[in-house]
This record gives C-alpha cells, structure tokens and sequence, in this order.
C-alpha cells in the first residue's frame, strides 16, 4: 500500500518541488547568473545575513527535507535501490536543475544546495531502509 502511493505521488510532488525550485517562494528573475560553488559558505553567509531564525529553519532543513521523498526512488525504478546508483543518479539530475536556475536566471547554481538536498535524499533511502527491514519481519514471523 505505502509502495503504491509512493509511485502515485513522486510525480505530481517532482513537479511541486520544480514549480517551488524556479517560480515559488517569492522568487524573481536576477540580473546575473550567479555561481555559488565554496561548500558550506552561502549557507553561513545565509545564516549570519538572516536575521529571523524561522527563515533560517524553513530554508537550511526546507531543503534537506524536502528531498526526503527522493530517498524512495528504488521503489519506482529498481536500479536505483542501492544507495551509489541512487546518488550518482539524485546528484546527476539535481545539477542540471541547479545550472537551469543559473542559465534562466530564476535561481542560483548554489553547491549547498545540491549538498543539503542530496544529504535529504540520503536520509529518505535510510529511512526506506529501515521501514522494508521493519515490515519484512512482520511479514516473516
């Protein structure tokens, strides 16, 4: 049953994310393309530049949590089950996500946020992980 509405709800969440990602949120078109590529940096800036911690809560863990569900992927395509395949293949597709924000403009290529959002990937397949080691021993006794 979770497997099924997983596989019914990965695709119209993608495309919230996506809408979120390039037009939600107050975002607007910047005059230049911006690269952030020092690790950890923009996210410090971000931090200290912040004045209301909520702002800082609803962005930092905005984006490792809501990359969560991604961390379910092995159950829509298989050869993403093992945690390697699944992150070369989140980081692939998330580069080219950060470089359309950068070429259109409507976002920053940030390195933090491809390492947050992949950090949330990786914690989705450790929670996947540990629900299919839970309900296989409940369906084994």
């Amino acid at each position: 049953m979770l497997k099924k509405s997983y596989k019914l709800l990965i695709l119209p969440y993608t495309v919230f994310l996506l809408y979120l990602m390039f037009f939600g949120m107050g975002r607007f078109q910047y005059e230049d393309n911006i690269v952030r590529i020092k690790p950890i940096v923009s996210t410090l800036w971000f931090i200290h530049d912040t004045v209301r911690w909520v702002d800082i809560f609803k962005i930092v863990v905005g984006n490792v949590v809501m990359f969560i569900p991604f961390g379910f992927l092995g159950w829509v395509f298989l050869q993403l089950k093992d945690l390697k395949s699944l992150i070369i293949a989140f980081v692939s597709a998330i580069v080219i996500v950060e470089a359309l924000q950068y070429f259109s403009r409507l976002g920053v290529f940030d390195i933090d946020d491809i390492i947050l959002n992949t950090f949330g990937v990786f914690l989705g397949w450790k929670i996947k992980k540990m629900l299919e080691n839970r309900f296989s021993r409940l369906v084994v006794k």
